[in-house]
């Protein structure tokens, strides 16, 4: 019994919390849902004032844009109105312009026809007067040919052929009088440039020669030399392309060769075995191999030491080498870079007075010979191997052009051509700067009496001043002073086409009447 009441009680106790926890959640419930009601409330408000916010935002910045397009349509706007405004006053002033020289030419063009007028009245007049002037000479020709008694075409041929006379004597003595002219100003213009270039430019020059002599400290080093049965001659001979000569000349060996850089190895090889002492075939062609090598070097060096003296810029090392082989070639017994910066010296004072590019000048008067420095293996003439050479190695067109035609293997492109073919004949014809054989010389003064001879009216011809001068004495009857003075020209023409000569040759024609009386 009391476990039945106390299980009833528990389940009342129970019951009644359930039913308090659940008033409880309802209330809790209700009062969570009120709130969240509220909450719910206050965020749509807060949510419609930011849009409200937003949207007069967005409108204040759709108003501001607005406004600025409307001011940038505003200014594009008038800058157009300006620019058509503009435009309008040119058309207005186009359309006075226009109706301004409308008048003008209306005004001009009203006096054009007054003066066409006049000028056909004047040439009406002036016909009038030709037809009256024409019979008239022609009755004045009537009463000339009845009073001289011959037709008129007598008359024109008698006049035709004194004028033709008259006209020929005049235009002698005018080509005289302008030939004398010419060549007198030319003469000392030519003069002038040439005496200063040469007297700014003298330079000794020395003869080349086949044999260098090496002088010893005593006849006992000749036997050394020569070595035992002859082997160290025999290949110092070979290894040096140079013959020894050891004679009978007292403290001394010749080395004898046509090409004097041979003979500069040979020398200094020479020079090196005597000082070191030891010779034999192996030591030889050692010390040979090494000098050639060091003089190979020097020839650079020297190429490159030429440019600077002659106030050049640097060239490719192929050119410099070349240059400076011109030490070791001589042309008609000149040392050829001797005689090449000399050239290069009397171009820039040519081109100077010329006013030719100076630099250029020397360039070309440098190398203008640097064709015989080439390998004997390459055949043609020096000029056009120097041509190609500097071609190779891109030196000036002008420069290229000056050394192939130099003795005219090519055309002269430039007159700094012309100026290297005078100043290397300038430099090759001054007294003792070449040598020539007696019989080359005797036949050069035949050549050159026979030339002047051949021409009608000539009697005698004399070459004088070992050949820079021609006088010719000509037949007084046959050529008048005229025609004698045309005859030098001729002579000195001919001259040129068909001899070689240094410097210049002065063609003299002496015409003379000697009358002869004797008193007994």
């Amino acid at each position: 019994m009391d476990l039945n009441i106390l299980i009833s009680m528990v389940v009342v106790i129970a019951g009644l919390a359930f039913f308090g926890g659940w008033y409880v959640n309802v209330r809790s419930g209700k009062s969570r849902i009120n709130s969240a009601e509220e909450r719910a409330k206050r965020i749509l408000e807060e949510a419609e004032r930011d849009a409200n916010a937003l949207k007069r935002e967005r409108l204040l910045e759709v108003k501001d844009e607005w406004y600025k397009k409307k001011k940038e349509f505003e200014s594009e706007a008038q800058v157009k109105r300006n620019k058509l405004q503009a435009f309008e006053k040119q058309l207005v002033n186009r359309e006075e312009n226009v109706d301004r020289k409308l008048d003008l030419l209306n005004k001009k063009e009203s006096t054009l026809q007054g003066v066409d007028r006049e000028v056909t009245e004047k040439r009406k007049r002036l016909e009038e007067r030709e037809q009256e002037l024409r019979r008239l000479l022609e009755e004045q020709n009537v009463r000339l040919e009845r009073i001289s008694g011959i037709s008129r075409e007598e008359a024109k041929r008698h006049l035709t052929e004194n004028l033709v006379e008259t006209a020929k004597t005049e235009a002698a003595q005018t080509l005289k009088d302008i030939r004398d002219r010419a060549r007198q100003e030319a003469r000392l213009e030519a003069q002038k440039i040439i005496i200063q270039a040469i007297q700014r430019t003298a330079a000794d020059h020395t003869v080349e020669t086949t044999v260098s002599v090496l002088n010893l400290e005593s006849d006992e080093l000749k036997g050394r030399i020569i070595g035992r049965e002859g082997r160290n001659i025999r290949a110092f001979e070979a290894a040096t392309g140079v013959d020894v000569i050891v004679d009978d000349t007292p403290e001394a060996v010749i080395l004898s060769g046509f090409d004097p850089f041979r003979r500069e190895v040979a020398r200094v090889s020479l020079e090196r075995l005597i000082a070191d002492g030891r010779i034999h075939p192996a030591r030889i062609e050692e010390v040979v191999e090494k000098v050639k090598k060091e003089l190979d070097e020097e020839v650079l060096r020297l190429g490159e030491n030429t440019l600077l003296e002659v106030g050049l810029h640097s060239a490719h090392p192929e050119i410099c080498k070349h240059i400076g082989k011109m030490k070791y070639r001589s042309s008609y017994g000149q040392n050829l870079l001797q005689h090449s910066i000399e050239v290069a010296h009397l171009m820039g004072i040519m081109a100077g007075e010329l006013r030719l590019d100076a630099m250029l000048a020397k360039r070309a008067g440098l190398m203008h010979d640097i064709g015989k420095t080439v390998d004997k293996s390459v055949e043609g003439p020096h000029a056009l191997i120097g041509f190609e050479l500097c071609k190779k190695f891109k030196e000036h067109p002008i420069v290229c052009n000056a050394v192939g035609s130099h003795h005219e293997d090519i055309p002269m492109e430039h007159p700094i051509s012309a100026l290297v073919q005078a100043a290397d004949a300038i430099s090759g014809a001054r007294p003792g700067a070449r040598r020539e054989s007696v019989e080359g010389y005797v036949k050069r003064l035949e050549k050159l009496e026979q030339l002047a001879k051949s021409f009608n009216g000539v009697l005698n011809t004399y070459a004088i001043q070992a050949g820079r001068e021609v006088r010719v004495i000509v037949n007084h009857e046959a050529l008048d002073d005229a025609k004698a003075d045309q005859l030098s020209h001729d002579i000195a023409s001919k001259i040129q086409e068909e001899m070689e000569f240094p410097g210049q040759i002065k063609v003299t024609v002496i015409r003379e009447f000697r009358s002869v009386s004797i008193a007994k």
